[in-house]
């Protein structure tokens, strides 16, 4: 038995739901409920390749980024720097 099948309304289900719909909100709040629906639809959609967009650019920002730098704790990357050893010191012997 498919499962989809009875999840999805048939023509007469939707009928009925558009009837019950016209008479809780009335003809004139139909194309204003539609609108509102569809703007919401087009902000979420909006959001959706924003956030896409900004996680792909983090992506590429962390491949990019030198092999010997750690983040620190405040988020930004700290470079580390190799420091030169001081040169030994030169000893006289007294005899």
């Amino acid at each position: 038995m498919n499962t989809f099948a009875m999840v999805m309304p048939g023509p007469t289900e939707w009928v009925l739901i558009l009837a019950i719909v016209l008479v809780l909100f009335g003809a004139k709040k139909l194309p204003e409920l539609a609108r509102g629906l569809g703007q919401g639809m087009n902000e979420f959609r909006k959001a959706r390749e924003e956030f896409g967009k900004e996680l792909q650019q983090a992506a590429q920002d962390l491949k990019g980024q030198p092999q010997n730098t750690q983040p620190s704790q405040t988020g930004h990357p700290v470079q580390q720097v190799q420091l030169e050893q001081p040169a030994p010191a030169k000893t006289t012997q007294v005899s």
